[in-house]
């Protein structure tokens, strides 16, 4: 007679994925390839919306409100005193606590594309401050990074590992532009793979260091990367200069003593060939691999199992969900975690549909609901998802993210270089004058020389000051002819005190010459007496 608990029972049993299709979404067209989903305590937020954010929702977050087959997208706020986030596609996120003793959850997120396709070297902290029924508000801190800084990139991973009590954030992987000296007219927007190349940052000060492995020989992107303890796990990847996916599987172990980091890298065997995949935590030591490609051609439609226990890693192959014919028979799927074992993935629209712009989203539950709830804080989310932008009449993949870099001239704003100046001394987002009402949160662009921040101009009164254009009413013609004209220019505040403390200039009175009259009439002759009698008697 044998007796098994209850968990025992579910243990053995076989997992089955669930995949359920969203009926209703409202704005379907945010949702675009390369965006990235935020979990904070079950809260599922989405970031990278297509295009500049709106007056809407100027953050460009939003909540995914999931019920009944319904989705709806629901505004999130930022403090005050947070920073300028922009919406990234295809950044490095992970999730980690702030220190070991605090509960709360807070995301870093590097690099990734603007919506002017201009790739992001900067590091953000974002974590929730407020949370009530009808409204979530974040803070987002940029942190400062100095020494060797990775290049600006997408594609690529970023997590945390813990050492001896220290923790560090490390870079790995991504693609870049082509060097400058390498860049012409007709290859100005190609990208290359980053040099293989593992960065460490220090989360306290922002100090980089770079180790270069004789590992890692060939750049790669697009991989998917987890952190146990102080070791960290790379899987798979696409190397655009060989376009190839080979069955990477790295160990890098990362030694934290005091002093200088140790940096170690070990090939392992049982790697899988896989790109753009996405990937989700079911257990504390169990992940899913679901997605992805195995080539240029064919999408990857096996999923697998990936266990971590010590310095033991095994990756299974897992019984597929069963797919509709709909994704089997589409050419790109992209996707992000959502946690807890659950992945929102989409595909693209029946080129029928009155809106041809329009996704199919989907679902994918990995484990049973309510088996595990716990959170993936503590391993790396995916960071890396599948793209396409526009197939039309291309072959196969053709436009996809993963292996071209779509440029579009015409949606991209004009840049005005001069509004970059200064930005150290007098900053974008102060109050420039008492009627100011430019707020980072609600702020939307008035200009067409704007994009993520307010014109400004500067004030010559006294020492100077930088007042916002559009607090002086200034009109896009005034505002272009100020920039371009060497004359100085008095805010609102200062205009009439610029005015009165002005020393007119002497100048010549001239001289006015008298106007003739049209009818000039002629003096009025007085007639004595005697000429009247004289003239009479002449007549008489």
């Amino acid at each position: 007679m044998f007796l098994f608990s209850v968990s025992d029972i579910v243990a053995r049993l076989p997992e089955k994925m669930s995949l359920q299709m969203i009926q209703t979404i409202n704005n379907p067209s945010l949702i675009q390839p390369g965006f990235s989903l935020l979990n904070f305590d079950g809260k599922v937020f989405l970031f990278g919306q297509k295009g500049w954010p709106k007056r809407s929702c100027p953050t460009g977050v939003f909540l995914l409100d999931l019920k009944m087959n319904e989705l709806k997208l629901k505004p999130a706020f930022f403090s005050k005193d947070s920073c300028y986030l922009p919406p990234l596609r295809y950044p490095a996120i992970c999730a980690f606590k702030g220190s070991a003793d605090s509960e709360k959850c807070q995301y870093l997120i590097h690099g990734g594309k603007t919506p002017n396709n201009e790739l992001s070297d900067k590091l953000y902290a974002i974590n929730m401050v407020i949370r009530n029924n009808k409204k979530f508000t974040f803070t987002c801190l940029e942190k400062e990074l100095v020494g060797e800084v990775p290049e600006a990139r997408y594609g690529h991973t970023v997590n945390v590992v813990h050492s001896q009590g220290k923790r560090m954030i490390v870079v790995v992987g991504g693609r870049s532009y082509m060097s400058l000296g390498q860049r012409t007219t007709e290859n100005w927007n190609s990208v290359v793979d980053c040099m293989p190349h593992v960065f460490l940052i220090d989360p306290e000060f922002g100090c980089c260091t770079s180790y270069a492995l004789p590992e890692l020989q060939s750049g790669f992107s697009f991989h998917l990367a987890l952190a146990r303890n102080d070791t960290l796990y790379v899987i798979g990847g696409h190397s655009i200069e060989n376009n190839i996916r080979p069955p990477n599987l790295y160990r890098i172990k990362i030694d934290l003593p005091i002093g200088s980091p140790a940096v170690s890298c070990y090939v392992l065997s049982g790697g899988i060939s896989a790109s753009s995949a996405i990937m989700t935590q079911t257990r504390e030591k169990e992940f899913v691999i679901v997605g992805g490609y195995h080539s240029d051609n064919q999408k990857r439609m096996v999923c697998h199992t990936i266990n971590v226990e010590d310095d033991k890693i095994e990756i299974a192959e897992k019984e597929a969900p069963e797919w509709t014919p709909d994704i089997k028979h589409c050419k790109i799927w992209f996707g992000s975690d959502m946690g807890n074992g659950t992945i929102l993935f989409g595909i693209p629209g029946d080129n029928r549909q009155l809106i041809s712009e329009a996704n199919y989203f989907y679902t994918l539950r990995c484990q049973e609901v309510g088996e595990n709830e716990q959170d993936s804080e503590d391993l790396a989310q995916v960071c890396s998802q599948s793209s396409t932008e526009d197939a039309g009449d291309s072959t196969p993949f053709e436009d996809s993210e993963e292996f071209t870099f779509g440029f579009d001239a015409s949606a991209m704003d004009t840049y005005n270089e001069d509004d970059e100046e200064d930005e150290s001394e007098a900053g974008y987002w102060i109050t420039c004058s008492a009627g100011c009402d430019v707020n980072i949160n609600t702020w939307v662009p008035l200009y067409s020389t704007e994009l993520n921040k307010p014109a400004m101009i500067f004030c010559s009164n006294g020492d100077g000051h930088w007042v916002h254009a559009q607090c002086m009413d200034l009109s896009e013609d005034m505002l272009i002819h100020l920039s371009e004209a060497n004359i100085k220019y008095f805010c609102n505040e200062h205009v009439r005190l610029a005015r009165g403390l002005q020393t007119p200039k002497e100048t010549v009175p001239m001289k006015k010459q008298p106007m003739k009259a049209l009818r000039r009439k002629a003096p009025l002759r007085i007639i004595t007496p005697a000429k009247k009698s004289f003239i009479r008697k002449l007549f008489e």
